[in-house]
């Protein structure tokens, strides 16, 4: 018998006799919706449940890992096949895949179960959603098995992938007999000590001259360093970020706002300035009109004195008639108030 598969039955056994509730929820594909469905997916509380069952035995068993946890027959028989763990052999324990159309093809699989036990040539299963509804046994025959998972084999798989890598801690540090090789008891060395040159002197310049090399090599090295750390916290990017379409210039910070503003204020004044080229333009030319008037105005005035003299010499002949001597004409540019209207006859 599979040892891991074993565990599965004694879960499986506790089981028999449940039966889904009419909308086709089951306790079973609640609980992977919540614990294994990485969505939280409602489908699964109503779905066919013969995998999810066997998901949830897996955990209640403590061999998840081993049994695997999948709600697709098909995507669970790959996964056994994968791992060099799915066979033709029929043994309690193992998960059983079928196909009602006999193909023997893993592609096709609909239906996954539990082997508790082989009598002969019949297969004896616990199975959910068998009959469309409940957990209850089952005789198979292999004319509709496509093959079987075997959980024990998973775990094998796993503990020879443990075992292919034995961490080899370092060795011991070598005694004082391997460094100078002498033994400890005669204290005789065993290995002749190579000839080694004496150290040779280094003459005043030349220390000198090392001092030297070695300070500029430091300083350069320190020199780099704080350019580094410098161009680290230098900012990759402005303080300033440019908004398109004219807005103005957002700085990296916000601008506290003076106590007597708002920001409603600050969309109005930016609403505002959005027509000041048209009121700048308007302005300007009202300034014009202001000016181009203001220069003909008195050219108006002389042309309106100038009737208003015209109408008075015309008057003044007809009233005295033609043999009294002609007045003599009164400049055009003459702002005098017109004789007609400083006396004249009362008008009732």
């Amino acid at each position: 018998m599979d040892p891991i598969g074993q565990k599965l039955l004694e879960v499986a056994k506790g089981q028999l006799g449940y039966t889904e509730k009419s909308d086709g929820y089951t306790k079973f594909g609640d609980w992977y919706a919540e614990n294994v469905d990485g969505d939280n997916d409602e489908y699964f509380k109503t779905a066919p449940w013969c995998d999810m069952f066997l998901a949830w035995a897996a955990d209640k068993a403590g061999v998840a890992d081993e049994a695997g946890q999948f709600a697709s027959t098909i995507l669970h028989a790959k996964w056994f096949d994968e791992q060099d763990a799915f066979g033709d052999d029929p043994e309690p324990g193992a998960l059983v895949f079928f196909d009602w159309n006999g193909s023997n093809d893993i592609d096709q699989i609909d239906h996954v179960g539990i082997v508790e036990k082989v009598v002969g040539k019949k297969i004896h299963t616990i199975e959910a959603n068998a009959d469309g509804y409940k957990l209850t046994r089952k005789v198979r025959s292999m004319d509709q098995i496509v093959g079987f998972g075997y959980p024990g084999k998973i775990a094998e798989v796993k503990s020879a992938a443990e075992k292919k890598y034995v961490p080899k801690h370092a060795a011991p540090a070598p005694g004082v007999e391997a460094l100078t090789g002498a033994t400890p008891a005669t204290g005789v060395r065993t290995v002749q000590q190579q000839h080694k040159p004496a150290p040779e002197m280094v003459i005043p310049h030349e220390e000198a001259l090392l001092g030297g090399l070695l300070a500029f090599f430091l300083c350069g090295t320190f020199a780099l360093a704080f350019g580094k750390a410098a161009a680290a916290k230098t900012p990759t990017t402005p303080p300033i970020r440019v908004r398109k379409r004219g807005k103005h210039h957002r700085p990296a910070a916000p601008v506290l706002l003076p106590a007597d503003m708002t920001p409603a204020d600050l969309a109005a004044a930016e609403g505002e300035t959005t027509i000041m080229p048209a009121l700048s333009l308007a302005a300007a030319h009202e300034a014009e009109d202001r000016e181009f008037w203001g220069r003909i105005a008195h050219l108006q005035e002389d042309e309106e004195l100038a009737f208003w003299d015209d109408l008075h010499a015309e008057s003044t002949l007809v009233g005295r008639g033609t043999d009294q001597p002609e007045q003599p004409e009164r400049p055009r540019n003459s702002h005098a108030v017109p004789s007609v209207f400083a006396s004249g006859p009362d008008i009732g």
